[in-house]
């Protein structure tokens, strides 16, 4: 049976989550956060899809987005997984899956809980013991929206 659509109406942001299968590490140095970055910069301005908010955790993945035109954000994550997991199934000579099936999604459509999801999402370190203050956390969007730092 196919898939049903996602319902992602164009202007509408929301929250994103995916986590390695079984919640294996998806991160295991610097340079894969590094390529994940890059990759989520490109395929968001390819496809059309505004990044609000992210953190990268060592075994998953949430983003606040806004896709700008139809099936925006599900053509970014498609293009995102699949060059990742490429990547990362050559630079630890393992093949298979990474990702826990399909990414999870849900719209953000009142302004309160799109600021719940920002504080969230960029606290997401904090509450897992990793950091006491959210802006050491360099793999988040906190430094540039809290700090103003590039």
């Amino acid at each position: 049976m196919a898939r049903l659509p996602r319902i992602a109406p164009v202007g509408v942001p929301q929250h994103v989550i995916q986590r390695g299968n079984n919640r294996q590490v998806c991160f295991g140095c610097e340079d894969d956060f590094i390529a994940y970055a890059g990759w989520l910069r490109d395929y968001a301005e390819e496809y059309a899809v505004e990044v609000h908010a992210w953190v990268f955790m060592t075994n998953h993945v949430h983003l606040l987005v806004t896709p700008l035109e139809e099936r925006a954000v599900s053509k970014m994550m498609q293009a995102l997984g699949r060059m990742y997991v490429r990547y990362f199934n050559g630079a630890y000579q393992r093949s298979g899956t990474l990702w826990e099936g399909r990414y999870r999604s849900c719209l953000v459509q009142s302004e309160d809980y799109l600021l719940h999801c920002y504080r969230y999402i960029e606290l997401n370190p904090v509450r897992a013991g990793m950091v006491k203050d959210p802006g050491k956390y360099c793999w988040s969007s906190y430094g540039a929206n809290a700090l103003g730092r590039e």
